[in-house]
C-alpha cells in the first residue's frame, strides 16, 4: 500500500502505512512496545489487527504526533483499522462491530473569558 490512512484522537494525529511483511510495527522510528511501554496501550495499537486476524502479516509504519501517548495509541489504532481495510475491504464488518472505526470526537472544552477554566468559576461570596 502506498496510501496513508490518518487517525485522530483529542490533539493527537497518526498517520499510518501498511505493506506485507513480518509484522513489525514501528512509530516514529521507534518498536511500539517501545514507544507505548503500558500494556493498555499496546493492546490499543494491536486491537484492529487482532480482530482482523491480520497479526504478523504486515510491517506497519506509524508517524503520530501531538496530544499526549493515551491519544496516541487510540489515533494510531483508528488508523491502522482504517488501513485495514483499505487493504481488504471485508474486514469492515468485523472492525465496525468491535467499535474500532468511530472517531472519538471529544476533545478540551476550551477556557471561557472571565472563568478560571472551561467552566469553573470564582467561588461565590453573599458578602
Amino acid at each position: 500500500m502506498d496510501k496513508l490512512k490518518v487517525g485522530r484522537r483529542k490533539a493527537a494525529v497518526a498517520r499510518v502505512s501498511i505493506k506485507a511483511g513480518s509484522g513489525e510495527i514501528t512509530v516514529n522510528g521507534k518498536d511500539y512496545k517501545v514507544y507505548f511501554p503500558l500494556p493498555y496501550m499496546q493492546n490499543k495499537v494491536e486491537a484492529p489487527l487482532k480482530t482482523a486476524e491480520s497479526e504478523g502479516r504486515f510491517d506497519i509504519t506509524v508517524n503520530v504526533f501531538g496530544g499526549g501517548v493515551k491519544g496516541q495509541s487510540e489515533a494510531v489504532s483508528l488508523a491502522i483499522a482504517r488501513a485495514l481495510i483499505a487493504d481488504n475491504a471485508e474486514k469492515r464488518p468485523a472492525l465496525k462491530k468491535a467499535k474500532l472505526l468511530r472517531r472519538d470526537a471529544r476533545v478540551v472544552e476550551r477556557k471561557k473569558t472571565g472563568l478560571r477554566k472551561a467552566r469553573k468559576r470564582e467561588q461565590f461570596s453573599k458578602r
